[in-house]
């Protein structure tokens, strides 16, 4: 059954920057399930897997604006440090989880004080080219529940 609209895929993934170094490799935990054509997974992904079938595997690299986007320079803001989780205590170049209005958010540590931090909130990917090595284990019809929330329920998916 080839990838295509309503179907949830599992599949396992490893990720990497232009330079090689390994970002994210999902193989020593659950595969990632999404529902294809809800927008669950970076565009440049979606549109590579579709019309694959489970028992695939590929490799395939995805430019930064079909990825994460390019790095906006006006994304610092300033965010009192009790609103940050993820950690005690906070060092530049650490990522942070922050609550807003559209959700959870991960933002980088830019500088930190007492009370502030300034956050920048560029997805740590963004700006970045970059090549996904997949394996796609299966592929299933959503059910119309998953359909209606757009995103796989179970294993790997929303629970």
């Amino acid at each position: 059954m080839p990838i295509e609209k309503n179907q949830v895929v599992l599949f396992h993934y490893s990720v990497s920057d232009e330079q090689g170094n390994a970002i994210e490799d999902s193989r020593s935990g659950e595969p990632n399930a999404y529902l294809h054509g809800h927008g669950g997974i970076v565009p440049g992904l979606e549109e590579a897997l579709e019309g694959r079938n489970a028992g695939d595997s590929f490799s395939v690299t995805i430019p930064a604006e079909k990825a994460y986007g390019p790095r906006k320079a006006d994304a610092v803001q300033r965010v009192p440090v009790k609103h940050l989780m993820g950690a005690k205590r906070w060092k530049p170049g650490m990522i942070a989880q922050v609550k807003t209005e559209q959700g959870p958010r991960h933002v980088v540590i830019a500088k930190v004080g007492l009370k502030f931090a300034d956050v920048d909130t560029n997805h740590p990917m963004a700006g970045k080219t970059l090549t996904f090595n997949i394996d796609i284990l299966e592929v299933r019809a959503a059910d119309a529940e998953e359909i209606a929330h757009g995103h796989a329920h179970g294993p790997g998916g929303h629970h």
